[in-house]
């Protein structure tokens, strides 16, 4: 007689016959209740552990709900069916996230790091302050509102004037707000702020929707009535009342928005890029074509430092959105340096995300000579291209020879006007990329001399010096000095928390992650406490 095959659970457990699962029914009442249960209070170093900032760095929730399952911490590898229950999914669903493309769902990546506890400041997007999971989406929309109508009670509002008989709202700054009596006008605006409010402006999900209902405020000094008159009537007809004047007007306001970026920070800057690209965006299909040109070159200009500022915040779909945009308009425009030069960026933006061969290529092309660009941005352009060939292993001599080459560039550059692209780019700039470049060599100690040197002068900005001083934490403990890299790093965790710098937090990460075998030392102990505050 032919003998029955025995099946048995994982456990070991022999299988009754009339069990036509896998399981026994001892572990399906585990995995029952463990569907149902809330994840595990895990410390603080859980999060710090490589293989979690590694799947976290990928902005792939997949990888981190993977990383988390198998995380050593655990006594033995927590199941995907135990896992799905914590996030309200079923087993099937959860693989498919972990082995599928990174999920985009805003409202789904809020609520799964709420149930696993992820440290906001290790997501590469933004939660609510709100930690009650059933409260999320009810509560996050008006605290993002009132951060907002503080920020523009802070900076000013959105004056309504009336023009042929339509009320038309024009961004004014608490400057021309406050001596002129308009005050009362301000408070008439509130719901199409609030309105402007009601979603993220951060988000680049919501970017459709905060372009089409505008922003709460922009800072702009000295703005007269009669200018206001100006602006408000172009805004209402474009083809008509848009030319040149008010143009210069939102190229004012790009300017404003561009000094007051180093000490707001992104946070405070973005909503005020965002209600400026809506009015390019909106007014240049009914502009006269002689106008036309001259606004979207200003759009272009004003769409890639967008870009630069979702880089700040750690969004890198909305950069790329917003360089893609600038590429866009400034074709358009014919304005071939500005083409050139958002290749650069989107460079340095590829070093942002570590891919070093699309660094140096991207380097390479915006240094072709059919973009015209000025000596500022080549020389730029030729140390970017040093800095790719650094991460990828090239001789160091031929790093240091580009790095000559920029320095060259840059000491022949004329004076250029203070609005022209690339004018920041000065000798300190040069100097701190150069050590950035150093560190990607294997130089750290060259490195810190280079840093150490700027940052003595006092010429950055509020939201530079933190950043800068975690590239020097960085280059200070691969060069075996933690505590005072921990010293450094600490002094920067202060001004990215400030400036709400995501970049730089993400840097500081990285740091952390370099000291963990001199994690028992006072200074390094006081360091990842304030950075996990």
């Amino acid at each position: 007689m032919a003998q029955r095959h025995v099946r048995h659970c994982a456990c070991g457990t022999r299988l009754a016959r009339d069990n036509q699962g896998e399981r026994c029914a001892t572990c399906q009442r585990k995995i029952a209740a463990a569907a149902v249960a809330d994840p595990p209070q895990v410390p603080l170093e859980f999060w710090q552990h490589e293989r979690m900032r590694e799947a976290l760095a990928s902005w792939h929730m997949g990888h981190v709900f993977y990383a988390y399952r198998t995380h050593p911490w655990h006594d033995r590898v927590v199941s995907q069916e135990a896992m799905a229950g914590w996030l309200d999914l079923n087993q099937a669903q959860l693989s498919r996230i972990e082995s599928g493309k990174p999920p985009h769902d805003l409202g789904k990546l809020m609520r799964w790091a709420h149930s696993l506890k992820i440290p906001a400041d290790l997501l590469w997007f933004k939660l609510p302050e709100c930690r009650d999971e059933a409260s999320i989406e009810v509560t996050s929309a008006p605290v993002q509102a009132a951060a907002m109508m503080l920020e523009a009670s802070q900076a000013g509002g959105l004056l309504p004037v009336v023009v042929n008989g339509r009320t038309v709202l024009v961004p004014v700054d608490a400057e021309t707000i406050l001596p002129s009596g308009l005050g009362s006008l301000i408070g008439s605006s509130a719901d199409v702020s609030a309105q402007a409010a009601e979603r993220d402006p951060m988000s680049p999900f919501n970017r459709r929707d905060f372009l089409k209902n505008g922003v709460a405020a922009v800072a702009l000094p000295g703005l007269g009535l009669d200018e206001l008159q100006h602006v408000a009537a172009a805004l209402d007809d474009a083809h008509r009342y848009l030319d040149g004047p008010v143009v210069d007007y939102f190229r004012r306001v790009l300017g404003k928005a561009k000094r007051d970026d180093g000490a707001l920070g992104p946070k405070k800057t973005l909503p005020v890029m965002l209600g400026l690209l809506g009015a390019v965006e909106a007014q240049a299909r009914d502009v006269k074509l002689s106008v036309r040109r001259e606004l979207l070159a200003l759009g272009a200009d004003g769409a890639e430092f967008a870009g630069w500022l979702y880089r700040d915040i750690q969004q890198p779909q909305a950069a790329v959105f917003w360089y893609d945009r600038a590429m866009e308009w400034a074709q358009e425009a014919d304005s071939a340096p500005m083409q050139g030069y958002v290749l650069l960026k989107k460079s340095q933006m590829a070093y942002d995300e570590r891919d070093a061969l699309r660094m140096l290529t991207l380097a390479q092309a915006a240094g072709h000579d059919r973009w015209h660009l000025p000596a500022r941005v080549r020389a730029e352009v030729t140390q970017q291209e040093a800095l790719g060939r650094a991460m990828l292993g090239d001789p160091l001599d031929v790093v240091r020879g580009q790095l000559a080459d920029a320095e060259a560039l840059l000491t022949n550059a004329p004076e250029d006007h203070p609005d022209a692209l690339g004018t920041y780019f000065n000798g300190h700039t040069r100097l701190l990329r150069d050590a950035i470049t150093y560190t990607e060599a294997g130089k750290p100690s060259l490195a810190v001399e280079l840093f150490s040197d700027v940052m003595s002068t006092g010429m950055l900005s509020h939201r530079d010096t933190g950043f800068f001083n975690a590239r020097r934490a960085a280059a200070l403990a691969l060069s075996g000095e933690p505590d005072e890299a921990a010293k450094v790093g600490k002094a920067s965790v202060a001004v990215a928390h400030e400036v709400k710098s995501e970049r730089t937090v993400r840097v500081l990460g990285e740091v952390l992650l370099t000291l963990d075998r001199w994690r028992s030392r006072p200074a390094v102990r006081e360091f990842r406490e304030s950075l996990t505050a």
